[in-house]
């Protein structure tokens, strides 16, 4: 069972337990179980020889464009909109863990679509799989800064 698993299982539990005081408890220990799978998809285990899964996607097409940008601003929707790749979306934060190719058929051309992870602050410094994001992007033709219009100024200047 993967973190999203469950913390997909933890969020269902705590909404369905009634909440009291004979609650309090059991709910606290669930929150602290939720706190530290978060913090793990944000900082993964460092593992000695570890590859990183799913970043190293090989160019196809004539030309590659990485989709960068916050959690949860539509970088999975806008993927899955213009290719023909199904890109999980959810309600959370960090539901993309990996690269995700996709190629968008223009004319004669053939365009690769690379759904990255969100970015978070203090990427360039490997938060958050941060470097390997970036590396990723770098070796892209073009990179889409992808921003969610409805959220706050604040919030999508993190």
């Amino acid at each position: 069972m993967g973190i999203l698993e469950k913390i997909k299982d933890i969020e269902l539990e705590m909404s369905r337990t009634q909440k009291n005081k004979a609650t309090e408890g059991h709910l606290g220990i669930l929150k602290s179980k939720l706190a530290k799978l978060r913090t793990e998809l944000l900082n993964p285990p460092k593992a000695a020889g570890s590859a990183g899964e799913g970043f190293d996607v090989v160019k196809y097409g004539h030309g590659r464009v990485a989709l960068i940008g916050f959690p949860s601003v539509g970088k999975s929707t806008l993927l899955s909109a213009l290719t023909a790749t199904e890109s999980e979306a959810a309600a959370y934060e960090f539901t993309t863990l990996t690269c995700i190719p996709g190629v968008i058929h223009y004319n004669d051309a053939k365009i690769q679509l690379l759904d990255l992870p969100g970015i978070i602050e203090g990427a360039s410094e490997g938060k958050g799989r941060g470097r390997q994001v970036i590396a990723v992007a770098k070796s892209s033709d073009l990179i889409l800064m992808v921003l969610d219009a409805c959220k706050s100024e604040a919030a999508n200047s993190r």
